[in-house]
């Protein structure tokens, strides 16, 4: 078994996980004095889960006092995901270093969210209502009057604001809030594990979506939508293009929330490499050396994923830390001929996990096959394969047992034995009628297939003519043909 490098933890965070040791408090969700009756009861329970609040030493968490200037700035500063200063900290007179809220007084302060007079932060001072509303309203950047609407009828100009009021409007101000990045940890070369502040809406299921929200400078890109992790709420496994080593890049989230981390440039650990048809070949990987696919670990194909797991925020189960290998769309590897010149071959979509097994598969360029007995070597920017070398063989090309109309668009082609895989990707067809006329291309449908049928959808708008006998045909030499036809109803 091959030795897996060691996990790099590399993790970026604004408020999310950081925490401050408060003098004579203890965490606790289940406060003795939140009752069923009291008003806050939901919001301190969701706060308190959140790490942006805690309670006194008696497991109080005392609603009904006066919040003051520190306690609001964690509060506001954990729930809105206000990014600390950890250097270059603020000259505040009456805050040291060593306060429990030195670092959020210092955030509050820099966004100008709250004010300084005179060098003092006056941590222990009361905060209004409309104090509250100001320092609120200033973090989510928009305005104070539809904080204030958040408050409802409680809100009293100059009456001093409570504990459980605050705790209230933090959970409120969620919902309006704006979707911020708050850590960001690259698993691997070309694997981010992203938190956001809130679930992604489903506008991100759309991969043009997706990247159109999901920016990165510094030649960076996304290249397929994030994945939520199962058992998440919103931490997500997102795929991106090879990250360059002693890189620090800065991803963004619709063009607002930013977030900086350095360059992960781990490889993942493959198994080997080996051929599969007369054009294409496949990269294993395997969960007994600590690689996962993704789609054992997002929601997204847990269900229909046989053995999916869940893993922790180290990606850990079981006591075993995996590497998560993202999406293979758009990802290349370079394969050379011993004595030839290196090629670059693309991946074939939706053959990253199939039929159990993880040996996403990739296609020779431009129609080039593979030469019998010549020794091949693949390789990658972004993997390092164990058995990483093959010598090309004879492989028979899939043999079309018949075709059958579906639609006046579409067509099921049938093979004369299951290809067990998705060998018919990226693969196509022509019909050609029956005394005379130009022949029409069809398309394999991807992930279409059952056993040894696929459907191809008919292109550039083409539609089968009715009554007419067609002759099928494959493009290419994936497949033979032996006088199959197909008659139109």
């Amino acid at each position: 078994m091959m030795k897996r490098k060691k996990f790099a933890a590399w993790v970026i965070t604004t408020a999310v996980g950081l925490s401050a040791i408060v003098p004579q408090v203890s965490a606790a969700v289940n406060f003795t004095d939140n009752g069923a009756a009291t008003p806050y009861k939901a919001a301190v329970e969701e706060m308190a889960k959140q790490n942006v609040i805690t309670g006194y030493g008696d497991q109080e968490f005392k609603p009904n006092q006066n919040v003051t200037r520190a306690e609001l700035a964690k509060m506001v500063a954990l729930a809105l995901h206000v990014e600390l200063k950890t250097d270059g900290k603020l000259s505040l007179s009456d805050v040291a270093d060593s306060d429990w809220y030195q670092s959020y007084a210092a955030a509050l302060v820099s966004v100008g969210a709250m004010k300084s007079e005179d060098g003092k932060f006056q941590p222990n001072k009361p905060v209004t209502h409309e104090q509250l509303v100001e320092v609120t309203a200033a973090v989510l950047k928009v305005d104070a009057a539809q904080v204030q609407a958040l408050l409802g009828s409680s809100f009293v100009k100059g009456k001093f604001a409570t504990r459980g009021e605050a705790a209230l409007l933090m959970y409120a101000a969620q919902q309006i809030a704006p979707v911020q990045i708050t850590s960001i940890t690259p698993l691997n070369a070309i694997t981010l594990q992203v938190t956001f502040s809130a679930p992604l809406p489903k506008e991100n299921t759309d991969v043009d979506k997706a990247k159109a929200n999901i920016s990165f400078d510094n030649g960076l890109k996304i290249l397929n939508i994030p994945q939520l992790k199962t058992g998440a709420t919103a931490t997500y496994i997102v795929p991106v293009t090879t990250q360059k080593e002693g890189t620090t890049y800065t991803m963004s989230y619709k063009g607002q929330a930013s977030m900086t981390f350095t360059a992960n440039t781990e490889k993942l650990q493959l198994r080997s490499a080996q051929q599969v048809a007369a054009d294409t070949f496949e990269v294993e990987s395997s969960l007994e050396d600590g690689v996962a696919d993704y789609g054992y670990v997002v929601a997204a194909y847990s269900a229909g994923r046989k053995g999916a797991f869940i893993v922790d925020d180290n990606n850990m189960y079981n006591g075993k830390q995996y590497e998560i290998l993202s999406s293979m769309r758009d990802k290349q590897v370079t394969i050379t001929p011993e004595g030839g010149e290196a090629m670059i071959a693309n991946y074939i979509p939706f053959t990253q996990a199939t039929d159990g097994r993880q040996a996403p598969k990739f296609r020779l360029p431009n129609g080039q096959t593979f030469k019998s007995g010549v020794k091949y070597t693949v390789t990658s920017d972004w993997a390092d394969i164990a058995i990483g070398t093959f010598t090309a063989k004879e492989i028979a090309p899939l043999a079309i047992q018949s075709a059958a109309q579906v639609s006046e668009t579409s067509l099921d082609i049938t093979l004369a034995q299951d290809p067990k895989d998705e060998l018919f990707a990226l693969r196509s067809v022509t019909l050609t009628p029956e005394g005379g006329g130009a022949p029409i291309t069809a398309q394999y449908k991807l992930t279409s297939r059952k056993g040894a049928t696929g459907t191809f959808d008919l292109q550039n708008g083409a539609k089968l003519a009715a009554g007419t006998k067609y002759t099928v045909a494959p493009v290419g030499g994936w497949a033979t043909a032996a006088s199959v036809t197909l008659t139109t109803k």
